[in-house]
């Protein structure tokens, strides 16, 4: 069985593992790992760059290490091999979670009860629920399905066929690490700078992919195209413009404008401004189907690009 066979099959079975399992309730290893970063940022911080760097480079680097001593431990055995691939797989993406919270979301605002959503809302996204109304709720469900599909789904596949088990492990520790220390408060401005830059490297290639993928699988491919090239670079974020603008031109909705994140009020472009309209609470669901069909197709595309890739290096 050639290696490029062995990953398929590993990470086709990694992603059915999370489509029927999802993320474990206690133990996953994500949650292992920012246990760890957040040990080493406790042993190490100090209020400066280079520290940060370093923090990233151990952190990142001992989990990209880890996958390439038992990637290499386990490659003379292609089933065993074919195992590690689907357990970091199922272990790094984390589409089914996502879909659920998002969905359970929608259910307490589809009850009327605004205020269960908004306890549910941290789940899912960093914003400040209690700023939010019902509609405020829903958009801001809508960006988190469509970033995280980038971040948790689409951006893992891509570096997994690259890298295999040490890029699956390596882009999970780097977005990891971005979402703990990358964000802009006071003690983590400089010390997590080395951690953003990173993960907008990381993030640049799936980002792209999941807002092409957003456009031929929705059910308005010229609105997608359209929103990502009018607005993906007038979001601050370089990887999350294309995405988010790509889904809301493919739901023809607006996303984008005003939001808090910890007590800090942001005001952000408006994506797809021009022809859409507000997000209503039925594109919640809407948005978490657009996301599954964008994961199952950057699966295959993956998978593709991987053979082809090998083949071409024969």
């Amino acid at each position: 069985m050639g290696a490029d066979r062995t990953y398929a099959y590993g990470a086709a079975a990694g992603v059915l593992g999370d489509l029927l399992l999802g993320d474990p309730r206690r133990g996953h290893p994500v949650a292992v790992f920012g246990r760890a970063a957040g040990a080493v940022e406790r042993a190490l911080w100090h209020d400066h760059r280079g520290w940060g760097a370093l923090h990233t480079a151990v952190c990142a680097g001992g989990a990209v290490a880890l996958g390439a001593l038992t990637a290499r431990a386990v490659r003379p055995s292609p089933a065993a091999s074919a195992a590690l691939t689907a357990a970091a797989t199922w272990a790094v993406v984390g589409g089914t979670s996502l879909a659920r919270e998002a969905r359970a979301i929608g259910r307490a605002l589809e009850a009327g009860d605004v205020e269960a959503a908004r306890a549910r809302l941290p789940h899912l996204c960093g914003r400040d629920p209690q700023a939010l109304d019902a509609d405020g709720i829903a958009r801001a469900v809508v960006e988190s399905v469509a970033e995280n599909t980038s971040d948790a789904v689409v951006g893992a596949l891509v570096w997994g066929a690259v890298a295999g088990v040490p890029g699956l492990l390596g882009f999970r520790a780097v977005n990891t690490l971005d979402a703990m220390v990358g964000h802009k408060s006071v003690r983590h401005r400089r010390y997590g700078w080395a951690s953003a830059r990173l993960d907008d490297i990381a993030g640049w290639p799936g980002a792209r992919l999941t807002a092409v993928l957003a456009a031929v699988a929705g059910p308005d491919p010229r609105g997608a195209v359209r929103a990502w090239r009018a607005d993906a670079r007038r979001h601050p974020s370089p990887n999350a413009g294309p995405v988010e603008a790509s889904f809301a031109g493919a739901l023809g909705v607006r996303l984008g404008g005003t939001l808090s994140y910890g007590g800090r009020v942001e005001h952000r472009p408006v994506l797809n401004g021009a022809t859409g309209r507000p997000v209503r609470v039925t594109d919640i669901d809407r948005a978490v189907r657009l996301s599954r069909r964008v994961g199952l197709l950057a699966l295959g595309t993956t998978l593709a690009a991987r053979a082809l890739m090998k083949g071409r290096g024969k």
